[in-house]
């Protein structure tokens, strides 16, 4: 287990809620769309995972910037 300086335990702490809260949106998003489509495939299904992966890459790229400040 990885002990945090008292100092910043706030901060990342809110850091670390943000991430999550934003994965379980993600996560939502996801299934609302797989189910909506009805059977994504070919292209619509490879820009589906594109779209997710991106915003993943996006939600923990903020999350880094904010944990090293």
């Amino acid at each position: 287990m990885v002990r945090l300086s008292t100092a910043h335990d706030p901060v990342r702490q809110t850091v670390v809620y943000r991430l999550l809260d934003s994965l379980d949106r993600l996560v939502r998003r996801h299934r609302s769309l797989a189910h909506d489509g009805g059977g994504n495939t070919g292209s619509r299904s490879a820009l589906h995972v594109e779209l997710i992966a991106g915003e993943v890459a996006q939600d923990l790229a903020m999350a880094r910037g904010a944990w090293h400040r």
